[in-house]
Order: structure tokens, then sequence, then C-alpha cells
């Protein structure tokens, strides 16, 4: 069962949410929408207190409400209560909140969205192109960052073919690309740009993004050509995908006397041209 784990936004309020490709339907964290609902500092003191209420009253809903891993507070991966697109509309029923119909309205856009995205992928990166100009990107950087997508996904489809396992073992791959590139880890490279949960690459300057690209093409397309048969052997094309790019960033540096990985943050960067502009 295909899943995808994402985070929406209703209000500027994030609200966790898992896409099961197999079932076409989106799941939300209970938790999170009665927050955004209520406003309450304690929303699982809520839910708590809501669910005994429901069964009191003979509902059904409380008892059908599934449980799936989504990413905490604390950047693990942990068991919360969750409801789908149908489910959330009949619990929405029964917290008293000025925000009900607009978020309902929300909810059914985003269910509908998700869908359009299927039939049509490029609607999929039209949205995704004025997210990250909303949050400030400049469109060249945007540019830059759709294409880095597009490779991404071009490697994980070769390191499903050659039997790679989503989660750890991708992590691992990811990690010996970083390293033989960027030379430091991917947590390393994190803590350089002062990151939690973050993507990295939501926070990598255009140069960063082009050789971080550069080293994933590179490992893609030695991966087709030598076809590793174990995971040993994906690592060590990983490596060398990553010393690819990684001898152009030092060949880079040494030419213009800048380190090219930093802590700099491609959005600060894009504000202050755009301010610098005005």
């Amino acid at each position: 069962m295909e899943k995808q784990n994402a985070i929406k936004i209703f209000e500027s309020k994030q609200i966790r949410s898992l896409w099961d490709a197999d079932m076409e339907k989106w799941y939300f964290s209970i938790i999170d929408v009665i927050e955004v609902l209520t406003e309450t500092d304690r929303p699982r003191k809520y839910w708590s207190d809501l669910k005994a209420k429901l069964a009191k009253e003979g509902s059904e809903l409380s008892e059908k409400i599934g449980q799936l891993k989504m990413v905490a507070g604390d950047g693990k991966m942990r068991i919360t209560d969750v409801a789908d697109t149908e489910q959330l509309f009949r619990l929405i029923q029964s917290i008293p909140s000025p925000k009900a119909e607009p978020f309902k309205l929300w909810l059914s856009r985003v269910a509908r969205e998700r869908l359009d995205e299927i039939e049509d992928p490029e609607i999929g990166f039209d949205r995704l192109m004025e997210t990250y100009l909303k949050k400030g990107y400049s469109k060249e950087w945007v540019n830059q960052r759709l294409k880095s997508i597009e490779v991404r996904k071009e490697l994980t489809d070769e390191w499903d073919n050659r039997g790679v396992k989503k989660g750890q073992e991708y992590a691992i791959l990811t990690d010996e690309i970083t390293k033989a590139w960027a030379g430091i880890t991917t947590k390393q490279y994190k803590s350089l740009k002062d990151l939690k949960k973050e993507n990295l690459r939501d926070h990598m300057t255009n140069l960063e993004l082009v050789l971080n690209m550069l080293a994933e093409a590179s490992t893609t397309e030695i991966s087709k050509k030598k076809l590793p048969k174990t995971f040993d052997e994906s690592k060590r094309i990983a490596r060398q995908g990553g010393t690819i790019a990684g001898n152009t960033r030092r060949e880079i540096e040494a030419k213009t006397g800048d380190q090219i990985v930093t802590a700099k943050n491609a959005r600060t960067i894009d504000n202050k041209r755009n301010k610098e502009l005005e």
C-alpha cells in the first residue's frame, strides 16, 4: 500500500495528512484538526472527551477511526488517530466552531485537488510553484527546485527497480550521495542550516540545488548502466555519483574562493534581494 505523508495548511496552521494511493483517500490527523477548529492548547484532552461523548450518544464514528504513523513534534514517526474526508465531515458536526464551514470548504478542495493531480500531474507542479512563490522564493529558484524534484523521482524510480527499500535504505543512499558531493552528512548539512524537520532542499541555494541534482542524476545514470544487484553495490554507485558533483564543487570553490555549502538559506537570500529592489 503506497502512502505519502504531507503537511496541509489551513489558515496558516499545519495539519498532518497522508495520501493512500491504493484507496485514493486523504487521512488527516484528528488532533491537528481539533486544534485548528477549537484553538485549544489541549487538543488530545478535547478529543478524548469528544470520543467519550460520541460513544455515550451511540455514535459509531469513534469506533471506525483509524490510526497511522505520522511525524510528531519531536520529528519521530508516531501513531496518531486519523480520519478520512468523509469521517472528518461527520466529526466536524460535533465540534462547535466558527471555522467549521470554511474548514469544510478547504477539506473539499484538498480532496479534489489531489485527484486532479493524479489525472494531470502538471497541475501539481503548478500548485507547487505557486506555494513556493507565496513563501518568498524567487521564480528562478522555484524552477530549479521543481527540476530537482523531477531528478529525485528518476533516482528513486531507479532505486525501486534495483530493489532498494523505501525509508531507511533510501536515507542511507541519500546520505552517501550528500557526503560525496557536499563533504558532510545530511544530518550535518541540516544542522549547518539550523533545520530540524524542514526539507533540506527547500533551504539550499541555487548552486547547492544544481550540484545536488548533478549528484543524483549521475547516480541514476551510473545505476542504469551497472544494474547493481545488492544494496552494497548501490551504495558504491551513490558515492560515485556524489563524487562527480563533489569534484565540480571543489573546482568552483577553487576558482571563486567561496564556499558553496553554507548556512545560507535560499528563501532568506531571495527575500533580501526583493527588499533591495523595492
